[in-house]
């Protein structure tokens, strides 16, 4: 799927993530549609883009179903926007859990419903689902937050097949941890010893990537992180001995702390 000259909907801009993705596109030539829920943060985002900004909260329904019919005609969906969801979930209200699962996973699943019959009856467009390593391999303090991812990336898996034949591709990028901007550099926290991260600039770049190539899934993380998620995915028990070291609950507490206030 070409990204020049695409029009592309674009959620979670106002994130360092969604910042570095929207002038990626920017400067391949997409025409984009940008979408947040702070309505000054969206503005400086899309000002300077010559971008379209619509005001909508992800963890609303209506607000979900409004921005799909304001967006409709759009070639390309890049859902990205997330909470971080992170704590022990006995430490979460009912109204923060629904929050987080209407955010994180619904509206990917309803934009792309809402979206994907017009691209479809065009023979043509492409719904990048923006995921996390958290998605392959669960660890502590992120019950919730990787429900959502797991369920984020069975959903594309799936998706993608069923859309196979209509001409529509479907991507899950999957980011490891990012430094410079997102949910993880915001908490000031250090990854484990021997764990790199990856720059904001790397999941945009990946995210054009799978797009372009139609590719099914594409893991942004450096090799020791995307050989750990994948062991601990097959060898859950083993993971579990592994993440119980004290370095590793230390660096999970230190993260559900700083993220708290996001809920």
């Amino acid at each position: 799927m070409r990204i020049e000259g695409s029009t592309i909907l674009l959620t979670g801009v106002t994130g360092g993530i969604g910042q570095a993705l929207a002038a990626a596109l920017a400067a391949r030539g997409a025409r984009l549609i940008l979408t947040g829920r702070r309505p000054h943060a969206l503005a400086a985002c899309a000002g300077p883009l010559g971008a379209r900004a619509i005001v909508a909260d992800l963890a609303d329904p209506a607000d979900v179903a409004r921005l799909a019919e304001q967006s409709s005609g759009c070639d390309i969906l890049i859902a990205n926007a997330a909470l971080p969801s992170s704590g022990e979930l006995l430490s979460y209200t009912p109204e923060q859990v629904d929050r987080a699962l209407a955010v994180n996973l619904r509206a990917p699943v309803m934009l792309a419903r809402l979206l994907a019959p017009a691209m479809a009856d065009a023979g043509a467009g492409h719904i990048a689902l923006v995921g996390s390593i958290s998605g392959k391999a669960a660890s502590p303090m992120t019950s919730l937050y990787s429900a959502t991812k797991f369920g984020l990336r069975g959903f594309a898996l799936s998706l993608r097949q069923d859309l196979r034949g209509a001409g529509v591709g479907v991507s899950l990028v999957q980011p490891g941890f990012v430094r410079d901007a997102g949910m993880f550099a915001a908490t000031g926290a250090t990854p484990p010893s021997g764990i790199r991260t990856v720059s904001p600039q790397q999941v945009a770049q990946g995210t054009i990537r799978a797009i372009e190539r139609n590719l099914g899934e594409v893991n942004i993380a450096p090799a020791e992180l995307k050989i750990l998620s994948a062991i601990a995915g097959q060898f859950p028990a083993l993971a579990e001995k592994v993440q119980s070291r004290a370095v590793v609950r230390s660096f999970a507490r230190q993260l559900s702390g700083a993220q708290e206030t996001s809920r």
